[in-house]
């Protein structure tokens, strides 16, 4: 929350039922959530409406979807997003044209090649089970912090303004990198 302010327009991508959208909604000029399943959507619109929300709009999109375009966007959400893109690397390069100068991604990553507990061990095996025989769609990358550092550092990317390794059962990264160029 510290890295918000009451006139940024916030891109939540992966918004999934909208949790995190409607709780920042207040804290910022916009919310636009987008997800790729639009049951999530649905369940987000209904948080809104039960909270009275305003500002926060959720679509059925992602973040390659024609109609948002560069520079739009002072802050992007990323939580819980980055370890299961099928190329992570475009998807920081996407985020990047879409941010203003000086625009801050922030993401919360489970990183699964850290400390993570032996159930989530046990989970993650069941997981990786699944998405070989085409049980679960989506890929799950197992990355570590660096992997992460190096992501976002790419030559004419961002800069780390803030970063943290949470520990709940897995180890997840919480990170804050602003976009370089002019401002």
């Amino acid at each position: 929350m510290k890295h918000l302010n009451d006139d940024d327009v916030v891109l939540d991508y992966g918004c999934g039922t909208g949790t995190t959208s409607c709780d920042i909604a207040h804290l910022v000029k916009e919310v636009q959530g987008i997800d790729i399943s639009s049951e999530m959507i649905g369940i987000a619109r209904e948080k809104a409406d039960a909270g009275g929300i305003e500002n926060a709009n959720f679509t059925h999109a992602d973040i390659f979807d024609e109609a948002y375009e560069a520079d739009s966007f002072e802050v992007i959400l990323a939580f819980n997003v980055l370890h299961t893109v099928p190329d992570p690397e475009r998807a920081v390069r996407r985020m990047h044209e879409l941010l203003k100068p000086g625009g801050l991604i922030i993401s919360v990553t489970p990183c699964f090649r850290d400390r993570i507990s032996f159930v989530i061990r046990m989970q993650i095996l069941m997981v990786h089970v699944m998405c070989t025989i085409g049980v679960i769609p989506i890929p799950i990358r197992r990355l570590d912090s660096d992997d992460l550092d190096t992501l976002m550092s790419e030559p004419g990317g961002f800069q780390v303004v803030d970063k943290e390794m949470i520990f709940q059962r897995v180890s997840s990264y919480f990170l804050v990198a602003k976009k370089v160029g002019e401002e």
